[in-house]
């Protein structure tokens, strides 16, 4: 009897050591990671669900670029300068940053051309007059002029816009309604954007800037003329503009998350001319395309592919009209559409997939008096056709 007994109170023991033990295992495993998935997902970079799923995930947050944002910011904030300016419309602001130990400072055109006076104030405090020395209304750039001690300047270093790519992480510092130094984050969200110039031509159309970078880094009114940069500091940008959705009840325009900036490349062409001349010569093809074609619009107009840049129409004398490139003529089954019109297909050899990257090409890679070689399909025809570059008046 005793010896069965003592059977019994081991087995009971053992019983208990068991349901210890699983106990604490299901405790873990509900309320925390195991020692293995805690040092796979660093503390800071999760968030965990809601209590009922007991489950923890990593949160897609810019946690992993802590301490390089500081740094970033710490190197770069010294060259972004606010401006103030006054106008015959009144007061405004914007930003610019410091390009080199000259005393030249980067903007936007929109952003310094109607100055009567322009003051420039750096982030330590120093506050100095400005003069604008160059602008271009087609790239939206402009170059400030300040007598400034060359060991207080903190020059910007402008990077490779060809080189960035969609989703890269980039940063706009700026003076976001007065609000200095203002840094925010965001990507890059498509390149080779294609907006209106702020110069009109003869018959009233906008010229078109192209070779705009997209992001979704916040833009507001006062980040103007202020840098976007890549996470080694170097400007791939000038910020120029948002898209909007109306007002807001305060009556400020909405943001929607998508801004445009000038590309650097674009201000490695134009700002020296502005610096030497103070203007810059485009080159001008004389010619007008749909930004965008719809399946509908490529059969109303009988293209024979979906890519390339489809001629509308030449400016009569043009550089285009003279070298033999066709406009559309005859009236197609969508209203406004014109058929007959060349479609071009690359230029100098390069594929070209719409007519953002036609205008691409040209603003980057050619200057006034160039010869072009377009690429065209013509009633069926594949066909060179060489074209000596004008210039924009």
């Amino acid at each position: 009897m005793e010896k069965r007994n003592r059977i019994i109170r081991v087995i009971t023991f053992l019983m208990v050591i068991f349901l210890v033990g699983s106990a604490c295992r299901l405790t873990r495993n509900t309320d925390q990671t195991t020692p293995e998935a805690a040092e796979q997902i660093p503390q800071e970079n999760v968030a965990t669900l809601p209590a009922e799923s007991g489950q923890i995930i990593p949160i897609p947050e810019y946690t992993a670029l802590e301490g390089s944002l500081e740094a970033l910011y710490e190197m770069v904030s010294p060259g972004v300068v606010s401006l103030q300016f006054m106008s015959a419309e009144g007061g405004g602001q914007g930003t610019g940053f410091v390009i080199d130990k000259e005393g030249h400072i980067v903007t936007n055109y929109h952003v310094a051309s109607d100055a009567t006076e322009l003051e420039v104030h750096f982030p330590s405090g120093l506050k100095v007059y400005g003069t604008m020395i160059g602008s271009d209304m087609d790239s939206d750039l402009a170059v400030i002029k300040v007598d400034v001690d060359p060991a207080l300047l903190v020059p910007l270093t402008l990077g490779d816009s060809e080189a960035i790519k969609v989703g890269q992480t980039v940063v706009a510092i700026g003076n976001p309604y007065g609000l200095n130094g203002t840094m925010t984050v965001g990507i890059v969200s498509a390149r080779g954007r294609v907006l209106d110039s702020m110069r009109q031509t003869e018959t009233g159309t906008f010229y078109s800037s192209g070779d705009t970078i997209q992001t979704d880094a916040l833009i507001n009114p006062g980040n103007s003329g202020g840098p976007l940069l890549n996470l080694n500091g170097e400007v791939i940008g000038v910020n120029r503009a948002i898209q909007t959705a109306g007002t807001s009840i305060t009556g400020g325009a909405v943001n929607t998350g998508i801004g445009f900036a000038i590309s650097s490349n674009t201000v490695r062409r134009v700002v020296p001319s502005l610096i030497e001349n103070g203007s810059y010569a485009y080159p001008y093809l004389g010619l007008s395309s749909y930004s965008q074609m719809s399946l509908a619009m490529i059969e109303a107009l009988k293209l024979p592919q979906s890519t390339g840049a489809y001629v509308a129409s030449v400016v009569a004398g043009g550089p285009a009209d003279q070298a033999g490139i066709k406009g559309g003529t005859q009236p197609s089954a969508v209203q406004g559409l014109t058929t007959g019109g060349d479609l071009i297909i690359a230029v100098d050899g390069v594929e070209i997939k719409d007519f953002s990257e036609l205008m691409s090409y040209l603003v980057l890679n050619t200057t006034v008096g160039d010869e072009i070689v377009l690429t065209i399909i013509r009633s069926g025809q594949t066909m060179d056709v060489t074209v000596t570059l004008g210039q924009r008046q």
